[in-house]
């Protein structure tokens, strides 16, 4: 079986493919009486539309999201909620080549292998415009965490960092990499001119914090909140890497200087002098901030040619053709955002029916 759905509470599915006419997402066991509506929605999407800036693909799409049923009168009524965004700009003669010969890097071979067949045209379900459906998705379960703030931003880009002294939130939204640093994003402008005026792509890493969950979401052993948004953030497509907290940094450290102090607070209420566990301790929410940070890939459709066999198994050599971004983790960033909101949210109604 293919597994396209995700979630133990709040379940969401999608659907469709890169050049089909469409693709959306369900989205099942939202609580009845939120206010939703297609407004609530939009500007999630528009946030990770293509075609925004020169640093990103150019296929031009509107990504207008239609909803479909579960509401009514403005507001859930506790059935599926179905989501839909059409794709107007697909250009499927820039795969042909990409029908005879995989891609390397990219999820070709491997669908071959599985299904026996794939949807060459822009990859199918392996492409990353899948991720529009995320997002929609992502906004439902933002409704269902009013008490939440989340927020992601790219810290790295083709090996170089931000500096975490010039840190400003503000800036994240007044550039086009979601940089909270304003020299980074200068530099990120040659950086990612130079590889697409190259052919080539880079990499990137997105950091996402969530503010405002309390302690106690999450679960021991194997519905650790932890794990959920490992494995929600390790299905976005290009993601090869997650850390929570400090990561792999952790293991560099000792003991005492991993651990998170505590401290009485007000009212009974318990305060951290540290956030080494990226507010997670033993799979359940500690109250602090929730951190994680997820490492994009380059871009596997570039222009410079590259080895590789056909379908018959014959070694030839590949050039992707067709709009790509020269950087997929920029627009990965709210598609972190909402795998962030759609784990935080399928843990509070966990939560509340196990607890109350």
């Amino acid at each position: 079986m293919s597994v396209n759905t995700f979630g133990r509470v709040l379940r969401f599915t999608t659907w469709g493919e890169s050049h089909g006419p469409a693709l959306g997402a369900v989205v099942d066991g939202c609580p009845p009486g939120l206010e939703v509506s297609e407004g609530a929605i939009q500007p999630f999407l528009d946030a990770r539309r293509p075609g925004t800036s020169r640093f990103t693909t150019q296929r031009r799409e509107p990504d207008q999201v239609k909803i479909l049923s579960g509401t009514f009168e403005g507001k859930s009524t506790g059935t599926p909620i179905s989501l839909m965004i059409e794709n107007t700009d697909q250009r499927s003669k820039d795969y042909s080549d990409v029908a005879k010969a995989y891609r390397p890097g990219h999820a070709d071979y491997t669908y071959d292998a599985k299904y026996g067949l794939r949807d060459y045209r822009g990859g199918g379900r392996s492409s990353a415009r899948e991720t529009a459906a995320r997002v929609a998705a992502g906004a439902i379960a933002r409704l269902v965490i009013p008490e939440v703030s989340i927020l992601a931003y790219v810290t790295e880009i083709g090996g170089d960092a931000i500096d975490r002294e010039a840190f400003s939130a503000e800036e994240i939204g007044k550039n086009a990499f979601f940089c909270p640093d304003a020299w980074a994003a200068k530099r990120w402008e040659g950086l990612v001119d130079e590889a697409r005026k190259d052919g080539s792509s880079l990499g990137a890493v997105v950091e996402c914090v969530a503010t405002g969950v309390p302690a106690g979401w999450g679960a021991p052993i194997y519905g650790k909140l932890d794990a959920d948004l490992a494995a929600a953030m390790m299905g976005i497509n290009a993601v090869k890497a997650v850390e929570i907290g400090d990561g792999f940094g952790a293991a560099r450290l000792r003991g005492e200087q991993n651990a998170d102090p505590m401290k009485p607070g007000e009212s009974g209420s318990v305060e951290f002098d540290a956030n080494h566990a990226g507010g997670i301790a033993g799979g359940i929410s500690t109250g602090q901030p929730v951190v994680c940070r997820v490492a994009f890939k380059p871009t596997s459709s570039i222009l410079i040619p590259q080895p590789t066999v056909t379908r018959d198994g014959d070694a030839t050599e590949i050039a992707t053709k067709g709009r790509h971004d020269p950087c997929v983790g920029i627009r990965g960033t709210p598609v972190v955002e909402a795998m962030m909101a759609l784990v935080l949210a399928d843990q509070k109604l966990l939560h509340r029916a196990q607890c109350g």
